[in-house]
């Protein structure tokens, strides 16, 4: 698909200027985090061919806007989804976003990726008046501790091992994971190939749990099979791979549902502290109609079209509760 090199409101940004918008968005961390760590990962590791864009006034206006070339959306369009952010004390700069009919067709389904609630309930006023939204919120633990005070845990078991994932794990990767209906398997590959990530395994070589660094710098998605769960592999894979990931220079941190209380008490265990609440939206107008292009007022069956699913980069089962 052609990149648009600019909107009406807002302007692709070339990569020799984004570490100056990492500078600005440094100022505004923790709640930038997201979109501070999701540039920093690209400059790093060039996971995928991320398209960033800023208003045409920037730094007056600090708003950003991203549209991240790995999601998978019912059309295949890179600009049907996208994450944002601006200062929470500017919250009107939102507005903006409103008037950006070039890089924004209003008229089809939107899949707005994980974004701090307050810029989110701004961006709901303008949604809701011109289609249906459906909406999940989570709350973000961020690490507080210094690494080189973690209590050195040592695996429960001497039946297992933990080692690096690498390439060929992928494959078992991608069968644990809950969404992998809809999450691509070029996603783990890409992953295991630039960022961290912990498996452990069975003497025998079986996967049993595992967990990676995602491209915007979280912990992303633990998973156990349901056969070693409740053993102790979850909090023993965070623990080492927030130490890694610290290391590399980044901030660990987990998204996770308000109803998970096991998840935020291992997180809590290691040092985790609650910064904010953020949000995904899956938004369709309510004149938009999924059947052969129809506008018959019916809406699009949350996501799914021509055998193609929203994917949003992510999910919010980035952790699960069976450590």
């Amino acid at each position: 698909m052609e990149i648009i090199p600019e909107g009406r409101i807002f302007r692709l940004v070339h990569d020799d200027e984004l570490p100056s918008i990492l500078e600005v968005l440094e100022n505004h961390l923790p709640h930038a985090l997201k979109f501070h760590q999701t540039i920093k990962t690209y400059l790093n590791h060039r996971i995928w061919q991320f398209h960033f864009y800023v208003s045409k006034n920037w730094p007056e206006e600090e708003v950003c806007l991203h549209f991240p070339g790995c999601t998978l959306t019912p059309n295949n369009n890179v600009y049907e989804s996208f994450g944002f952010f601006c200062p929470l004390d500017s919250l009107n700069l939102v507005d903006l976003i409103k008037s950006e009919d070039v890089l924004f067709d209003w008229s089809m389904p939107m899949y707005l990726n994980y974004t701090p609630v307050k810029i989110m309930d701004r961006m709901e006023d303008f949604l809701k008046t011109i289609g249906h939204i459906e909406r999940i919120q989570g709350e973000v633990f961020v690490c507080k501790a210094n690494p080189d005070n973690f209590e050195q845990t040592e695996l429960p078991s001497n039946e297992v091992e933990m080692r690096l994932l690498c390439e060929s794990d992928v494959k078992s990767i991608h069968d644990l994971y809950p969404a992998s209906e809809i999450e691509s398997i070029e996603v783990f590959e890409r992953l295991a190939a630039r960022l961290p990530g912990y498996g452990i395994f069975t003497l025998h070589g079986e996967l049993a749990a595992w967990m990676v660094q995602s491209y915007y710098g979280a912990m992303f998605s633990m998973q156990t099979k349901p056969e070693h769960r409740r053993k102790g592999y979850g909090i023993f894979l965070a623990q080492n791979l927030s130490r890694l990931v610290i290391k590399r220079g980044y901030k660990p941190f987990v998204v996770i549902r308000h109803e998970n209380e096991a998840s935020k008490s291992l997180y809590k265990k290691l040092g985790f502290e609650k910064e904010f609440e953020t949000a995904r939206i899956v938004f369709t107008p309510f004149d938009y109609a999924y059947d052969k292009g129809e506008m018959n007022g019916k809406s699009i069956d949350n996501g799914k079209k021509n055998g193609k699913h929203f994917n949003g980069g992510s999910s919010f089962n980035e952790v699960n509760n069976n450590n």
